[in-house]
């Protein structure tokens, strides 16, 4: 969960820095971090969302 809530701040933090520098040359690889660190923030929020219904709702039953 904390990853999840770092990585909501910092993603947009980074992509917006790299659209802010684009005549930068290293424009290119601060967007696909930028991105990578977006995908890895959804990633994550989904993962804890899953283990915050576990917790509150117990495991499911086949």
């Amino acid at each position: 969960m904390g990853t999840f809530i770092v990585l909501c701040f910092t993603a947009p933090v980074v992509v917006f820095q790299a659209f802010k520098n684009q005549e930068h040359p290293f424009f290119w690889p601060v967007l696909l971090i930028g991105i990578a660190l977006c995908i890895m923030a959804i990633i994550y929020g989904f993962w804890a969302i899953k283990i915050l219904l576990n917790a509150l709702l117990g495991e499911r039953k086949n």
